[in-house]
């Protein structure tokens, strides 16, 4: 995607940081509201739209989805040339291991999800990377429930944060917004599965075979999945 590549030409962390005395993160903020302000470039790179599909490769600061407005305006100047848009978030799946972090993340995706308000695809990656213990219990963390959640925090945390784990599983089950495709980088049909949901909610393709998600109970505990539908 070279309009892409050409971001790097504009402005940079390293140049910010150099010439404004910037950090890595206060230079990454700066980057992409010179970005929001100077777009005009980009809108000439990106050309006509009509059939082609762009995958734009985010910043990780976790922060430029969570509260701040800068991505939403990106988004929005998309949407204002007539590009469909939608995010994908990815949460490494190595964090099932360590309860804490897993719930973290998830209430990072529902914080980008609820500031964005854009079409929206949670990916739990690295499925491959699980242990086979951790991939048995894979199935209830694609669309955890409040009760999962709860047991999951009480069991493995400490219990002087017992309502506080109550309180965030019940935030997140309130919102029913969380749920999760699995992605397992060296199976074919898992990626295909997740471009079918990106379809899906871009409403392309609306010319294409109809084809459905595969579901769960065809899921394969050793690899993460199972065979194609």
């Amino acid at each position: 995607i070279p309009a892409m590549n050409l971001l790097k030409a504009v402005v940079s962390t390293q140049s910010t940081g150099n010439e404004l005395r910037f950090g890595p993160n206060g230079g990454l903020v700066f980057c992409m509201e010179y970005l929001i302000q100077n777009t005009s470039w980009l809108e000439e790179c990106l050309g006509e739209v009509d059939d082609d599909y762009f995958i734009i490769d985010c910043p990780g600061q976790i922060e430029l989805y969570t509260h701040m407005e800068t991505m939403k305006r990106f988004l929005s100047t998309l949407q204002q040339w007539d590009i469909r848009v939608c995010a994908v978030y990815l949460l490494d799946s190595q964090f099932l291991v360590e309860p804490s972090k897993f719930i973290a993340g998830m209430c990072s995706a529902l914080s980008a999800m609820v500031q964005l308000q854009i079409p929206h695809v949670n990916v739990l990656s690295k499925i491959d990377l699980l242990s086979v213990k951790d991939k048995e219990t894979l199935d209830r963390w694609l669309d955890p429930s409040e009760d999962t959640m709860t047991d999951y925090l009480h069991r493995t945390t400490n219990k002087r944060h017992a309502n506080l784990s109550r309180a965030l599983a019940k935030l997140l089950d309130d919102y029913s917004l969380i749920h999760f495709v699995p992605l397992n980088i060296e199976d074919e049909d898992t990626i295909g599965d997740l471009c079918l949901q990106i379809d899906m909610l871009l409403q392309i393709s609306d010319d294409a075979e109809p084809r459905e998600p595969r579901d769960r109970e065809d899921v394969d505990v050793e690899s993460g999945f199972g065979d194609e539908i």
